[in-house]
């Protein structure tokens, strides 16, 4: 049997993380784990995850002290995820705008894949409740990403995905220093790289609808500037 975890970084969750956790756990998948995150929210998102814990041996929390950015996050998850012999390690949003339902079509795909991404644009665009402003910059910024880098990934900045073990174990982690967009850029584009197999399925995205949007205009700007280190790096060889 294959062990998969579940990565969910959180700050400020309350209002939403005991609601995607019960909807995993709901779908009785076998093997499968969760882990949050926890940038020291203030709202207290990680008593209710310790509390949940009580009841709930699938799930897992490592609290740090502050907010730290979901790339560090993340690279934090992943390392315990390898030291745990996951097989499969997924990146979710604590906010149900990545429908767990999709998980079963994750865990098929990536049978024959090394990386599942949660696709947006694969199939036109599958974005519910956006405002047009943030849906145009997240469209082009897929665009921009396939023109300079070469990926031929749809969404490119998206964060609902699945990797095999290798793939992160091939990946230098303590290097990874990017947040939000850049970061998703990054880690597909060191995949790529290395000549995994990448797989896009269709995905609907749903924004939030309660508590705040992390994405800020530094975040936006850091993926652009990403971009074009990737792609200069590439050129001499260092990714």
């Amino acid at each position: 049997m294959k062990k998969s975890l579940i990565i969910i970084p959180t700050y400020n969750e309350a209002e939403n993380v005991l609601k995607v956790m019960k909807q995993i756990i709901g779908l009785n998948i076998e093997g499968i784990g969760i882990l949050v995150v926890d940038d020291n929210s203030p709202d207290g998102t990680a008593d209710l995850v310790s509390e949940f814990m009580s009841q709930n041996k699938q799930v897992f929390l490592l609290k740090r002290n502050g907010k730290m950015g979901l790339g560090t996050a993340y690279v934090t998850g992943f390392k315990y995820a390898l030291n745990k012999k996951y097989d499969y390690i997924f990146e979710m949003d604590a906010d149900l705008s990545h429908d767990p339902k999709e998980l079963p079509n994750f865990l098929r795909a990536i049978e024959n894949a090394d990386l599942v991404i949660g696709s947006r644009y694969l199939t036109g665009v599958n974005v519910i409740n956006w405002p047009l402003s943030r849906l145009f910059l997240s469209v082009m910024a897929s665009k921009y990403t396939r023109i300079v880098t070469r990926m031929p990934i749809h969404d490119c900045t998206g964060g609902y995905k699945c990797f095999r073990s290798e793939v992160l174990e091939s990946i230098p982690l303590d290097e990874i220093r990017s947040n939000g967009y850049s970061f998703q850029i990054e880690l597909n584009f060191k995949a790529w790289k290395r000549n995994f197999r990448i797989k896009e399925i269709p995905i609907i995205f749903y924004d939030r609808t309660v508590g705040k949007s992390k994405m800020t205009r530094k975040i936006m700007i850091e993926a652009a500037i990403m971009v074009w280190k990737l792609k200069i790096l590439s050129l001499f060889g260092k990714y």
